[in-house]
């Protein structure tokens, strides 16, 4: 007993942890969420797959084994004490229970027997030989059926936690007849060692079908790798339905499928929803996710080293990569997904300084108020070098507005734990980024310094601001600044000031130099405008305001790692259907035990056995009484039973009510 009872301690703590901590991630996932040392120590314990670990395993078989032997051995005697009335008891054995008395008088047997069929008691009367009747009578013999149940059903929950266990998959990885795959490739590549066939007994794995694409298999995470799972059957995706509340947030999505059995070519259609599977030759369909499907792109690629170049559109896959070749360098362009809702905080709890990265990370707050918003598309990808080294990229499509202003927003970060460092490129009256495109081609051509210093000391002169004398020297400070601030940005100037300015005077510099090329710009940008055949900016507080943004984000560019900015221009959405199918005979099973303990635990502890015997002599007669457990209850009946008999015993009617 003490054994079994610790193996369910350990089962009921294991299965916490399957509870709490997410099952059958990809390990990748767990690396990055425990740590290396951690994901070790978890990953050597199993506990990334409780229910299928070898150690859970052979619990479940060990205490099937211990259950089996207990019932094995105590349901032989169980079964006679409940047949048996012991109707052996002798007078002293009798006299030697807790609940016995003695009485006076001379009770008819007919009496007694009335009595005790009026109190539910089945009896058996029996005359013996010394001249005295012994009346053996029981009630709630049906408590021990109690036992059977509760054992019974800890042995049928073990079988159908083998069956789902999926021990014979077990056996054969342990004999090395079956290995995870641990490298990407095509389904159809995947050696017959980390194969498994239509009639494996239990599996639960998951596939991502695009529209109007097919599957026959499933994808089952096994430790660091992957097995593939055959089905019987072949299930097509005609179309994936979502519908979405007014943030944006999905409310409801589910998958039209048609499931062909591979056998007949039965063809059977129906709609999964989440908690809505369809069932077929046993295997259970889930809604379980949705995503992209690989949907055809279109992006303006703008050549950053060369940023006099017009856009370049590139055609593109989201979920594939392509070779891109720019300024005589061959990269890798790797598309992840295409996400057409992205739902982002834009609240800042009433602040008008927080940071673009605050602005834009994911509503996981609960203390402060939150303006949820769908901000629109998005693509992630990587740009990898011939070295084999990338950067990962996140870009929307859609103007996201800040402040009253309107920027498109990218992302860049070099690992995949680190936060996204955000790019803000200001909009202009167009909703385009063409007019910054052209004000950084101005900034990092040399050539139009000349023209721009022109311009700026022309306007300070005006103004003012600088003496005839000064003049030739302050256009020579603008095409400095303007020439430090493309080659570096403002990081630049600054690596400039700490190293050639005295540190009491970098503040003073610093600030003359802000002065000086935030003026500045709006020459730069007259000059752009002039050499592109336009009209000049306007001259307003919005307009200026453009320019100052303009100014940072060519400075973050420097920082931004990519011979090209992808700008997403356009696509064609494709999604895809996450589903999980699961084979699990014994799940039954499990059901059906548990319906067993539950029917067990109540005939224990809601029927209580009663043993009475009356022994009937001459002139007396004794009472006695036991249960399966002592409890008030019986101390109560014992004294009921005992005031009744003794009236029968004086010959008046000891009817009471039953208990």
């Amino acid at each position: 007993m003490r054994f079994a009872i610790g193996l369910l301690t350990i089962l009921a703590i294991a299965s916490v942890i399957g509870t709490v901590l997410k099952q059958n991630e990809p390990y990748p996932n767990y690396a990055f969420e425990f740590g290396q040392y951690w994901f070790q120590v978890f990953a050597s314990l199993g506990l990334y797959d409780v229910y299928h670990a070898g150690w859970f395993i052979a619990i479940l078989a060990f205490l099937m084994l211990s259950t089996t032997l207990c019932i094995i051995r105590n349901a032989p005697g169980f079964l006679r004490d409940m047949r048996s009335f012991r109707s052996r008891a002798g007078e002293r054995s009798l006299a030697a229970m807790k609940h016995t008395v003695s009485i006076e008088g001379q009770a008819d047997l007919g009496a007694l027997s009335g009595y005790l069929k009026r109190q539910g008691f089945r009896f058996k009367t029996i005359a013996r030989d010394d001249g005295t009747t012994l009346i053996a009578a029981k009630k709630g013999s049906a408590s021990r059926l109690g036992y059977f149940f509760a054992h019974g059903a800890m042995l049928v929950i073990c079988i159908g936690g083998l069956i789902d266990g999926n021990l014979p998959l077990k056996v054969g990885e342990l004999l090395g007849s079956v290995a995870a795959e641990t490298r990407d490739l095509p389904q159809s590549q995947i050696p017959a060692i980390s194969r498994l066939t239509a009639g494996n007994l239990s599996f639960r794995g998951d596939v991502t079908i695009a529209e109007n694409k097919s599957a026959d298999v499933v994808f089952i995470n096994s430790g660091p790798g992957y097995l593939v799972q055959d089905l019987p059957f072949i299930v097509t995706l005609r179309r994936f339905n979502v519908d979405y509340y007014s943030n944006g947030m999905p409310k409801l999505f589910a998958s039209d499928i048609e499931v062909t059995d591979k056998a007949s070519g039965k063809v059977t259609r129906a709609r999964v929803e989440v908690n809505h599977p369809l069932v077929v030759d046993g295997v259970a369909i889930y809604q379980a996710s949705f995503g992209d499907g690989g949907s055809p792109l279109k992006l303006k690629a703008w050549n950053l080293d060369s940023p006099q170049m017009p856009p370049v559109v590139i055609d593109g896959l989201s979920k594939a990569s392509q070779p891109l070749r720019v300024n005589g360098r061959d990269y890798r362009l790797e598309f992840n997904d295409l996400r057409v809702f992205n739902i982002e905080d834009m609240g800042n709890g009433g602040k008008t300084d927080a940071s673009l990265g605050q602005r834009m990370k994911d509503a996981r707050e609960v203390t402060r108020p939150h303006q949820l918003k769908n901000v629109g598309p998005s693509i992630d990808f990587k740009i990898r070098d011939s070295a084999g080294q990338a950067r990962e990229y996140l870009t929307y499509m859609a103007p996201i507005q800040q402040d009253g202003a309107s920027y498109l927003i990218s992302a860049v970060r070099r690992e995949v734990s680190q936060p996204f460092d955000y790019l803000r490129i200001p909009l202009d009256d167009q909703m385009s980024i063409d007019t910054f495109m052209r004000l950084r081609a101005a900034l990092n051509n040399p050539a139009l310094y000349g023209e721009i210093a022109a311009l700026s000391g022309a306007k300070a002169m005006q103004g003012n601001a600088i003496s005839p004398a000064m003049r030739q020297e302050f256009e020579a400070s603008v095409k400095w600044i303007l020439a430090r601030f493309a080659e570096g940005g403002f990081e630049g100037l600054q690596t400039f000031l700490e190293q050639h300015v005295p540190a009491d005077k970098r503040a003073e510099v610093a600030q003359t130099y802000i002065k000086i090329l935030q003026g500045a710009v709006i020459d730069v940008m007259t000059v752009a405008n002039r050499h592109a055949g336009l009209a000049p900016m306007a001259q307003d507080a919005a307009h200026y305001r453009f320019l100052l943004d303009s100014l940072v984000a060519v400075g973050a560019l420097k920082s931004y790692g990519a011979p090209v900015f992808l700008q997403l221009d356009s696509f064609q959405q494709i999604q895809a259907s996450g589903l999980q199918m699961t084979r699990s005979p014994g799940k039954t099973l499990v059901y059906l035990g548990s319906l067993l303990l539950v029917v067990g635990i109540l005939l224990m502890f809601y029927i209580q056995e009663r043993r009475l015997w009356l022994l009937v002599k001459p002139g007396s007669l004794r009472l006695a009484m036991s249960a399966n457990r002592h409890n008030p209850d019986l101390d109560r009946d014992f004294a009921r039973h005992q005031d009744a008999i003794k009236q029968l015993a004086r010959g008046e009617d000891g009817h009471r009510p039953t208990a």
